[in-house]
Formats: C-alpha cells, structure tokens, sequence
C-alpha cells in the first residue's frame, strides 16, 4: 500500500500491497519493499557498462569545449540530443557524448 507523508507529501511504501494498487514498473522485495531495478538482476549477468572508465564533464566544461553558452548545453541536455547524468541538482555529460554529437552534427558548408 502506498501512502503519502503529511509533511512532506512523499510516497511510503507499507507491506501489502492490494493488487489494484501494485505497481507493475517496480520490484518488490522479500519484505514488501521496493528495491531497485539493478539491485533485482542477478550477479550472474555480465555488465554492460565499465562506469569507472567514463570521464563526466560539467556543464561549464562542455560549453567551453562546444564554444557555446551554458544554456545551449542544458537545451541539448533537455531535449535528449546530449545524454547526460544528473547529479544532485546538476548534470554530468560523458565526454565520450559530447565528441560523438560533435562528430555528427558537423558538415561542410562548402
């Protein structure tokens, strides 16, 4: 059952849950809590992705790099033309991203 905190207005989570209230999109676990989606995968699949070989940009650094207003990066970012990592209230840009969007979006104005 999910009800909402009188301060805070936040979801919680109780134990069970009736079914028409179920969300299909979460995991539940063994105590009736919801766990993550990669805490539920077993340690038997192979990753997809080495995280600690990204290196992350600010946005600051990206607009420095593309030459361009802090704005235009977060427009990028917004629109899913530029994928990026929120962090706290701010973004990460994998630098791999930025040189790709670069190398795509160049053309010969000849």
């Amino acid at each position: 059952m999910v009800c909402r905190s009188r301060h805070t207005g936040t979801a919680i989570l109780t134990g069970n849950t009736p079914p028409e209230e179920q969300d299909s999109g979460r995991t539940v676990g063994p105590q009736g809590k919801a766990v993550s989606a990669m805490a539920a995968q077993s340690s038997d699949q192979p990753e997809q992705l080495n995280i600690t070989s990204v290196q992350f940009l600010t946005v600051a650094e990206v607009a420095a790099m593309m030459r361009v207003s802090k704005m235009t990066v977060y427009r990028l970012v917004h629109s899913g033309e530029l994928p990026a990592a929120r962090v706290g209230r701010s973004f990460r840009v994998p630098k791999r991203a930025v040189e790709d969007y670069l190398r795509h979006a160049y053309f010969d104005a000849g």
